[in-house]
């Protein structure tokens, strides 16, 4: 199987150019971000705090995620429900940050994603799965962007959602994630040694994609 690894902060547009890069390849799109975000719903729901972690790993035998890719588009069902649309709030994206601290709760979710790599070509993206789970993976990437960039495309995506924040908050949020992200104990996240690094501040998409794909090329 081949696995393309792309791992990269908030907003550094990991989930479009792997989608762009998965239709292209015609390889499973596995989008794990998604995953921590469910799992820091269903806590939300069922109001367990998402600063005990003691509560929280005693329910995640009671989580069940599963992502469908079909038509382009990824659907998460949680315990059956699908949440696509819900996990996409900046709630959930704090909570998602907040439980990825918790050991128990990233060794269940590098449980199920290392699962889709067996059986599949994928394209994979996150903050460790170069790093972690998937360290042999053909072709890894480190995808970035400024601060102020990444914090311009997710208030551009907020506001066509209807939610009302503004770009100091949105910028805020973003630089508070990266802080725990890359300083959090288990699977910090940070460039793999053999990862490729590209800079998508002044990219659009398709450059970013067409990009990656001259270094597979090359890889291969």
């Amino acid at each position: 199987m081949y696995s393309i690894a792309i791992d990269g902060p908030a907003g550094s547009g990991k989930g479009t150019v792997a989608k762009g890069l998965a239709n292209k390849l015609n390889f499973l799109y596995v989008d794990t971000g998604a995953m921590y975000r469910a799992t820091g719903l269903y806590f939300i729901k069922n109001n367990i705090s998402l600063d005990d972690e003691k509560s929280i790993n005693a329910n995640l035998d009671k989580i069940d995620i599963k992502l469908k890719y079909k038509d382009n588009k990824t659907t998460v069902y949680l315990n059956q429900e699908d949440v696509s649309l819900e996990i996409r709030t900046e709630e959930c994206s704090r909570a998602a940050s907040k439980v990825g601290v918790y050991e128990k709760v990233r060794e269940n979710l590098v449980r199920m994603q290392k699962e889709y790599a067996k059986t599949n070509n994928i394209v994979m993206e996150g903050r460790d799965i170069g790093t972690v789970v998937l360290p042999n993976a053909n072709l890894k990437i480190y995808l970035t962007a400024s601060c102020e960039e990444r914090a311009r495309r997710r208030y551009i995506e907020q506001k066509e959602k209807g939610l009302e924040l503004t770009y100091e908050e949105v910028l805020k949020d973003i630089k508070e994630r990266d802080y725990r992200d890359m300083h959090r104990e288990i699977s910090p996240l940070k460039q793999a040694d053999d990862a490729i690094l590209v800079d998508s501040t002044d990219m659009t998409i398709d450059e970013v994609i067409n990009e990656i794909l001259k270094y597979r090329k090359v890889r291969d």
